[in-house]
């Protein structure tokens, strides 16, 4: 396989003529590589445009003033207060009839000395950081493996397009030879007929190919916010980068600390855990430093005296707070969060159990599409010297026009099996490392060296 557009098959090129190679290059949608994308260019396209992946990053962002606001309890708070009142004061005996105002203004500060439930919020507001930071990564690598899918799909498209248009021109051949030889007697109708069959199968799938092109381009133009995105082509032959470590222990072992989920996981753990701590701070005091300062003026003066006052007053001390009862709550919020912590830890295990899994599976699923890729470029060779064995022998005449039209098509769809195998390998990779927690932008760089400039 070459790259898409330009493919041909070495023993038919003679049967081929300029136009259809045209046609498949034209229907391909290649154009000159100085117009097309890379892998990494595309991602960080994507990056930019991607509506979930952008709703994620404001998430985060949201999630880190969060945690600040937690601060907020151990740090102290300050107030002023102002406000101004006009009183109509009338009295008989002695009879007394005066309006006057009254203008104050209160400022007032506090910090907490000992409050271990907010202590306990402002640790957890460090868990949520911790838990903002895993969600986020876990959207940048299902960003990164939804380009890397969205890019090969167009690229598999094109080469199942290449393809149909390189076998509809070899089965044209074939017909044209089969039409030709009943003309001068040495075939059937026969030949013909199955050779005109073939063809019109081929020309069904040639739209259908065409079709899946089209849309395929269309879901990669959406995501990375482009129009007509030209992806660059593998290089063929090229070498599949090699599965290391080549132990699923390994890669298993290496999700313990890294992967998004089991840290989320453990971030609510802890944050369970403090929730506890919270809980148990209702049966505890609470103890803050208080102070205040106050203006009081009268202009007009008051109920008992026509001259105008000012009081100021300043106050500072200590304000204690003993939690008696509180009609069972305390207790039965200690019960639920324990019962909460317990989920939390169950949901952990889970968490671990879950990427242990994904992990092997990704992991055989490379292995297997790494077997899959070396027997399907045994099985191109043997497609082709079967092709060429069967027009050889339908020339001498000891092989049918059927024969050939088989090899064609099984030499075609191997042609088209491998190269879709070796973008699975491709992509397998990444989300084997999408499954251990370990996949960043810089593996799509090893992708993008394999890839025609």
């Amino acid at each position: 396989m070459t790259k898409p557009g330009k493919f041909a098959l070495p023993s038919l090129r003679a049967a081929m003529s300029p136009g259809p190679v045209a046609l498949a290059v034209a229907l391909a949608g290649m154009t000159p590589a100085a117009q097309a994308q890379s892998l990494v260019a595309l991602y960080e396209s994507a990056r930019a445009f991607d509506a979930s992946y952008q709703s994620a990053r404001l998430q985060y962002d949201a999630n880190l003033a969060r945690a600040e606001q937690a601060k907020a309890g151990i740090l102290p708070s300050a107030s002023l207060a102002a406000g101004a009142s006009r009183t109509a004061f009338e009295n008989t005996n002695p009879p007394i009839d005066r309006n006057f105002s009254t203008q104050n203004a209160t400022v007032s500060a506090a910090q907490p000395l000992y409050r271990p439930a907010n202590v306990a919020t402002y640790e957890q507001g460090q868990r949520q950081v911790d838990l903002a930071k895993a969600q986020l990564e876990a959207a940048e690598q299902d960003l990164i493996v939804r380009t890397s899918q969205a890019y090969f799909d167009v690229l598999a498209a094109q080469d199942t397009l290449t393809f149909v248009v390189a076998q509809k021109a070899a089965v044209a051949e074939q017909l044209a030879s089969a039409k030709r030889n009943f003309e001068v007697g040495t075939s059937t109708i026969t030949d013909s007929r199955e050779a005109q069959a073939r063809y019109d199968l081929v020309l069904a799938q040639e739209i259908a190919a065409e079709n899946d092109l089209r849309v395929k381009k269309i879901a990669l133009d959406q995501l990375v916010g482009k129009t007509e995105s030209r992806p660059d082509a593998l290089a063929v032959p090229t070498a599949l980068p090699a599965l290391l470590p080549a132990d699923v222990n390994t890669w298993v072992q290496q999700s313990e600390s890294v992967h998004p989920s089991i840290r989320q996981a453990q971030s609510n753990v802890d944050i369970a855990e403090l929730e506890v701590r919270k809980a148990e701070a209702g049966h505890k005091p609470t103890l803050d430093a208080v102070a205040s300062y106050n203006v009081t003026r009268n202009p007009s003066g008051t109920t008992i005296t026509s001259l105008g006052g000012r009081a100021n007053s300043a106050n500072i001390g200590l304000q204690l707070n003993v939690p008696l009862f509180a009609g069972f709550a305390t207790q039965n919020r200690i019960r639920e969060t324990l019962s909460l912590r317990d989920k939390a830890s169950s949901d952990l295990e889970g968490a671990r159990r879950a990427v242990a899994q994904g992990t092997r599976t990704a992991y055989f699923g490379v292995l297997s599409g790494q077997g899959q890729v070396k027997a399907l470029e045994a099985a191109e060779l043997s497609s082709q010297s079967a092709l060429d064995a069967n027009k050889l022998g339908y020339q001498v005449g000891v092989r049918i026009n059927i024969d050939v039209l088989n090899a064609q098509s099984q030499l075609f769809q191997t042609k088209r099996d491998l190269a879709q195998a070796r973008y699975n390998v491709l992509i397998g990779g990444l989300r084997l490392r999408q499954a251990n927690g370990t996949l960043s932008a810089a593996d799509l760089l090893a992708i993008n060296a394999l890839l025609v400039k």
